[in-house]
C-alpha cells in the first residue's frame, strides 16, 4: 500500500460525453503541513479548468497517510518523494514529471547555515523545492490585494523574527499566523475555507515577485517561491502551443 493518498482531477468528467486526453506531464505536490496546504492545493486541482491548465498537464496532491502521516520535516519529504518515484504505485517519469516539495524555512533560521544549504542541495537533485520563510501563511497573505505594501513590508522585521503571540482566546500562535488571522478572520490550520484563496492565486503570483524568490538565499529574508512554481504549472503546455 502506498504511503500517501492521491488527490487529482484525472478521470473526473463533468460529462460522460466529454473525451479526456491522457496527460503527458505530471506535477506531484508533497507538503510539510497536513491541513492548510492540502486544502489549498486540492482546491487548485479542482479549479484546473478555471485556470485553463492544459489537458496535457496533470496535477496531484499526495497526502501522507498511516505511519507516514507525521513525516513533516524536509528530509522525510525527500524520502517520501523517493518512495513515490520507485514504489511502482505511480507511473513517474523522471524525464518529464515533477515532484514538488513544499516546506517552511523558519526552523533553519537558528541553525548553522550549512544545515539548510546541505538540505536544499540534496533535495534539489530530484525534486523542485518550494520554500516559504517564515511559513506558508506568508504565501496565503499574498492572495490579498496590496498585502505586500500594507502588511508584509511594514512588519518585515517582526515577520522574520516570527515570535509567539498570545491571541484573544489565550492560544499562542506565531506572528505570521496571527497576521494572517487578523487579515482573513480564518484559522489556517482549522478552517478549510482558506482554500477559497486559490481564486486569487494570480494576485499572489504577482505580489510574490516583490519578495526574495531565491530559496538558496532565504536566510534573514522574507522568502517565497511557491507562486513561481504555480505560474509554471499554469503556463505549461508541455511543448504544445
Amino acid at each position: 500500500m502506498p504511503p500517501i493518498r492521491s488527490y487529482t482531477n484525472w478521470n473526473t468528467r463533468p460529462s460522460n460525453n466529454e473525451e479526456q486526453i491522457e496527460p503527458y506531464k505530471h506535477y506531484y505536490f508533497i507538503c510539510e503541513g497536513q491541513n492548510t496546504e492540502r486544502w489549498y492545493f486540492e482546491r487548485f486541482i479542482d479549479m484546473h479548468k478555471d485556470f485553463s491548465i492544459s489537458s496535457l498537464v496533470h496535477v496531484e496532491y499526495l497526502e501522507k497517510t498511516e505511519e507516514h502521516e507525521g513525516w513533516s520535516n524536509p528530509k522525510k519529504l525527500c524520502q517520501l518523494s523517493n518512495i513515490v518515484r520507485t514504489s511502482g504505485h505511480y507511473d513517474f517519469d523522471p524525464k518529464r514529471d515533477v515532484m514538488i516539495l513544499v516546506f517552511d524555512a523558519d526552523i533553519y533560521e537558528a541553525q548553522d547555515e550549512s544545515v539548510y544549504n546541505t538540505l536544499i542541495e540534496n533535495a534539489e537533485r530530484e525534486n523542485t523545492i518550494c520554500v516559504t520563510n517564515p511559513s506558508f501563511e506568508l504565501f496565503l497573505l499574498l492572495h490579498y490585494e496590496h498585502s505586500y505594501d500594507e502588511l508584509i513590508l511594514p512588519n518585515s522585521t517582526a515577520i522574520l523574527e516570527n515570535d509567539w503571540v498570545t491571541v484573544a482566546d489565550g492560544e499562542e500562535v506565531r506572528y505570521i499566523e496571527n497576521l494572517f488571522r487578523q487579515k482573513s478572520g480564518l484559522k489556517p490550520k482549522q478552517d478549510a475555507e482558506i482554500a477559497t484563496l486559490v481564486e486569487n492565486v494570480t494576485i499572489a503570483i504577482d505580489q510574490e515577485k516583490r519578495l526574495n524568490n531565491d530559496i538558496h538565499l532565504c536566510r534573514g529574508r522574507i522568502t517565497s517561491n511557491i507562486g513561481l512554481v504555480m505560474q509554471q504549472i499554469l503556463s505549461d503546455t508541455y511543448g504544445i502551443e
